[in-house]
């Protein structure tokens, strides 16, 4: 515009001695004007396709969000493939206003159905005359494998498809050019996670929650009544479901198809549910995918089982199919979040595509979205069919991905070795410090069961750090049933060990602890990094140890993610499900929302992200009164929109002055005549509940690789008789980095850490909080240095003589 450019003028002269720096501004608006206006003449249609899945939602808002910012025309496909087939009413325009409240809705609200008319030609045909007519050549199509393989054949025949249109007189040679290329960009929506080339599918960890309470309800009957309950899972061909289920569960045994259990199995399940029933045991869970079979192809049915187990142990078994129900409900916050990353992630891959690139999928490798070649995936998840049916299930494991066998092989360590009789002489401690969150206990037993599986003996400690001197060992059976607990069986407190180094020594000598395991927040990370400082003078401290990040507030330096804050966050969204209910019936009103955190944002952030927030006030992302004033007035104009509502989420420590009570009194007092405010604290609800199953699993994971990297480094620290540990890499924090669980030196992460604020300097979800500002429709610069680029799928093959 003429009037940005006189400014951009004036900004140069007025500024002209610091030329760097006006070019810096004008290279940052350049970029933004870039994004903003790259899709002004593109048209977006966005489809949901195959089974719905929770979360398939936050990815068609997104879509249709970020398609707008970009000045996009973007339409709705109803009734998937179908839709796209019948055409007329089916593809409508999209408008800001009409994905509004579909972020905490499950299913598809834009309908998805099986289309048999786009598996022909002729129907494919009418799709393309349809899309040509609008004008549409970008499509985003949400769905499994077989509807992502639907849209790839759709995008390869598009120039004949036009090309007999032409012949047929449905459209001109003219329409035929201006439609000459079709983008194709896929989003894997699908409860099963049965998509090869991405760690999650929307709508899994969804269908996860849903899972674990019907687990958590059972337990407790099954207690009860010393039952064995047998539960089946959805999953198709894919045990994913089935697997974490049985991790975050404690399951005695779990049955998938891509690797059926040896030749004489029922012997080993029975003799294994007996073993827990004489270890105090009062049930047993068997988790059953719903495509599990034997070696020798038959299908494994629960029923099956159930005869089974009741034909030769004699105990009282129910079996329970949960099918539907793992489909429906309201979607996680990871869900949403998920689809949101990928919709902005879609959109952009779409509008970035030539003619000469690959269709591709939207999928995440650990924290980061990448884009991968459709079809390379789709062919890896063929792989997996083909080597289950020719026996090869190590390949399987494998070609489903490093996450899957990851899992795999933790639920192998820690369900089907039995301690050894010849112990180790190690005797290792594990201890919680901070504050409690969910998924602690389920760090600790996992750590616990490996220990014992080593052949150490394992020290509960109680009370942090003030209770190292009550060390006393800890049994197998004792932390049955920790995983789905919440807060700390062991007890935790925020004492540092600077002030009783003198007394954590002895009591390291006098229990003969050769190394341990700190479970807990910034604190655990303090105080670990305070016991290595005191290597110098007391020699006790020189010992192999590991800090474990859990906390609600996730600002443990070393570790993207801590055990703890999936769980808080869910809890958050939940609630400001709730308000946003509240809001929209009586109209016109505007929540303020405090969250926990400390002085770190991502609760805030990622709530805001989750829960659809008007704002989110963070330390990191600095704010002031000009800031406010911009929030309110964007508040000020939405209500004069359909959307009569607003949400702003604080985090607790984000400004000294600009509290709670202040923007909450600021709100009204701008508001007046326009909106009413309210505000809620949600104070220390977010560190209570059971833990999701992001936070079972991930503890799980994260006590088993802690305790196995203790074993190996107390072998390489054994010395003349003893152990001796003194060097930077003996003492690490064990924690999830982009794509991998890492361990870093905690000396090292002392220059990456704000001690005064407790937060690492560096924060890998800032990057994301863009995002949340756009979708709530503020006018921002979008960074497009971090999109991903196009990666391939590296297929593991095993050799045939394996």
């Amino acid at each position: 515009p003429e009037r940005t450019g006189i400014h951009l003028i004036s900004l140069f002269c007025s500024k002209l001695p610091n030329l760097y720096s006006v070019c810096n501004q004008l290279k940052r608006f350049t970029s933004s004007w870039a994004v903003i206006s790259m899709g002004i003449g593109r048209s977006i249609a966005v489809l949901t396709s195959g089974g719905d899945a929770q979360g398939m939602n936050a990815a068609v808002r997104a879509t249709v969000r970020v398609g707008l910012y970009t000045g996009a025309k973007v339409y709705f496909v109803h009734e998937g493939y179908q839709g796209l087939v019948d055409g007329g009413e089916n593809i409508r325009p999209a408008t800001w206003e009409s994905v509004s409240m579909m972020l905490q809705l499950g299913g598809t609200v834009i309908g998805s159905a099986r289309c048999q008319d786009f598996r022909v030609r002729e129907g494919r045909m009418k799709a393309a005359c349809n899309l040509v007519k609008l004008g549409i050549t970008n499509l985003c199509v949400i769905g499994g494998d077989g509807s992502l393989t639907g849209a790839n054949q759709f995008r390869t025949e598009w120039s004949g498809l036009l090309a007999d249109l032409v012949r047929a007189g449905k459209i001109t040679q003219e329409e035929a050019k201006k439609s000459s290329h079709l983008n194709i960009v896929g989003m894997v929506g699908s409860i099963d996670n049965d998509f090869c080339g991405t760690d999650m599918t929307i709508g899994t960890d969804s269908a996860l929650h849903r899972i674990i309470e019907v687990v958590d309800a059972i337990t407790t009957t099954a207690q009860s009544h010393q039952r064995t309950f047998i539960l089946e899972v959805m999953g198709r061909h894919c045990g994913y479901l089935a697997l974490v289920t049985a991790l975050a569960c404690g399951a005695d045994w779990v049955f998938i198809p891509e690797m059926p259990p040896d030749d004489g199995w029922e012997e080993h399940l029975c003799r294994r549910l007996a073993d827990q029933r004489a270890r105090g045991s009062r049930l047993n869970v068997i988790i059953v995918a719903e495509g599990a079979m034997s070696r020798a192809g038959k299908p494994i049915s629960s029923e099956d089982i159930k005869k089974l187990v009741t034909d030769r142990l004699g105990f009282d078994t129910r079996t329970t199919i949960l099918g539907h129900v793992q489909r429906g409900g309201t979607p996680s916050a990871f869900d949403r979040i998920l689809g949101s990353r990928m919709g902005v992630e879609a959109v952009m891959a779409l509008l970035e595509a030539t003619p000469d690139t690959p269709a591709c999928v939207v999928s995440l490798s650990g924290n980061q979205a990448v884009r991968l070649p459709l079809m390379e995936c789709v062919q890896v998840t063929k792989d997996v069919t083909a080597a289950m049916a020719e026996g090869k299930y190590d390949e399987a494991i494998k070609l489903r991905g490093k996450s899957f066998e990851n899992n795999w092989n933790t639920y192998k360590l820690l369900a089907h070795i039995n301690p050894p009789d010849v112990k180790s002489n190690i005797n290792m401690a594990i201890l919680n410090i901070g504050a409690p969150c969910a998924g602690m206990n389920a760090a600790v037993r996992a750590a616990v069961r490996m220990g014992l599986i080593q052949g150490h003996t394992m020290l509960a400690v109680h009370d942090g750090f003030d209770g190292l001197a009550h060390g006393q060992p800890i049994n197998w059976t004792a932390v049955s049933g920790w995983t789905g607990k919440g807060g700390s069986m062991l007890g935790t407190k925020r004492t540092l060990p600077a002030e009783i180094l003198e007394e954590i020594s002895q009591n390291i000598a006098k229990f003969n602890i050769h190394a341990l395991v700190i479970i807990g927040g910034f604190e655990a990370y303090v105080g670990g990094l305070q016991l290595v400082q005191a290597r110098e003078k007391y020699e006790e401290m020189c010992i192999p140890m590991v800090v474990i990040p859990a906390t609600v507030s996730n600002n443990v330096p070393g570790s993207d993610f801590s055990i703890g804050a999936d769980t808080a966050l869910n809890t958050i969204t939940s609630t400001c499900d709730r308000i946003k209910q509240s809001a929209a019936g009586t109209k016109r009103r505007v929540f303020i929302v405090e969250t926990m955190g400390g002085y770190c944002g991502y609760l805030a952030t990622m709530a805001g992200l989750a829960a659809g927030a008007d704002a989110a006030y963070i330390y990191e992302d600095k704010f002031n009164i000009k800031d406010l004033e911009v929030n309110v007035q964007h508040l000020l104009q939405k209500m004069k929109t359909t959307v009569k509502r607003g949400l702003i989420l604080r985090n607790e420590n984000c400004n000294a002055n600009y509290t709670t009570d202040f923007i909450f009194n600021l709100y009204s007092e701008e508001g007046k005549g326009v909106f009413d405010c309210r505000k809620n604290v949600l104070g220390h609800m977010q560190q209570g509940g059971t833990p999701t199953p992001f936070d079972r699993n991930f503890g799980t994971k994260m006590g088993t690789k802690s305790v196995l990297w203790l074993t190996d480094k107390l072998k390489e620290c054994y010395r003349h008789g003893r152990i001796f540990a003194n060097t930077q890499d003996s003492a690490c924090v064990l924690g999830m980095k982009k794509r991998s669980l890492t361990f870093q030196p905690l000396a090292e992460l002392n220059g990456e850490t704000d001690f005064e604020h407790r937060i690492p300097k560096t924060q890998w979800w800032l990057k994301i909080r863009p995002i949340m500002k756009i979708l709530a429709k503020y006018n921002i610069k979008l960074d497009t240095s971090e999109h991903a680029d196009m990666e391939h799928v590296i297929k593991k093959r095993t050799p045939l003589t394996k």
